[in-house]
């Protein structure tokens, strides 16, 4: 999956044979509709003001990315990390100003993806200091081509952390589905082949320490396992 240096810090390729990811991630805040409902009058209060009309979009860059069995570094300035699940949506075609109708034409595959970020609060112009650590993104195990997928706005979603589950959730009750978010974010944005857009982790996601093993299922994508460490620790 990896083509490394041995003296290189960081993942310089990724991709899943027979598909090549750019290595460009975008993900989709407040897209879960009971998330965005915990807001509650904060979405209407400052630095709000009011609910987004336009995807809120944040970007992993190539320094998150991590894979299937690898280990997430717990920075030493936060005691405890979240876990936000996420469908990773990966793009076959370049999508610029396409119709919701015509959407999920440009999609390629689906992934697993694991949106891990320093816990904070406030959502509006997402930080990169709490979201862009070094393999704060795990995806994997493989990419699904889009046509062995039949809804992908109705699958299940499994976490658990030292084998005991913690979060049962779906990819529904999204308030911009696959299809749609698809459409809004190339309204304004192109995708390129190989970009990756989040659909959103959903309300209430886990919260993981150094020392923890995680284990992501999404129906039909098959299961994302890492484990983590404390900053300086060993592997």
């Amino acid at each position: 999956m990896y083509q490394t240096p041995q003296s290189a810090p960081c993942r310089l390729e990724f991709g899943f044979a027979p598909f090549r990811l750019s290595g460009v991630v975008y993900g989709a805040l407040l897209n879960h509709q009971p998330a965005l409902a915990a807001l509650g009058d904060a979405a209407h209060q400052l630095p709000y003001k009011a609910p987004a009309v336009a995807p809120v979009l944040y970007v992993k860059p190539r320094n998150t990315l991590a894979g299937d069995g690898d280990a997430i570094v717990v920075p030493a300035d936060a005691p405890e990390l979240e876990l936000g699940t996420s469908l990773g949506i990966v793009v076959g075609r370049t999508a610029c100003g396409v119709a919701e109708r015509d959407a999920l034409a440009h999609v390629a595959g689906y992934t697993i993806v694991g949106d891990v970020s320093v816990p904070h609060g406030v959502f509006y112009r997402p930080s990169v200091r709490f979201k862009a650590r070094d393999g704060f993104c795990p995806m994997g195990p493989r990419v699904v081509p889009r046509n062995e997928i039949a809804d992908p706005d109705a699958l299940a979603v499994r976490v658990e952390v030292d084998g005991a589950l913690v979060q049962t959730t779906t990819t529904g009750e999204r308030c911009r589905p696959v299809a749609q978010l698809l459409a809004e974010v190339s309204a304004f944005m192109t995708l390129s082949p190989g970009d990756v857009l989040l659909l959103g982790a959903s309300a209430g996601a886990p919260r993981v320490r150094a020392g923890q093993r995680t284990r992501i299922a999404i129906e039909g994508l098959g299961e994302l396992h890492n484990h983590f460490i404390a900053e300086g620790g060993a592997p």
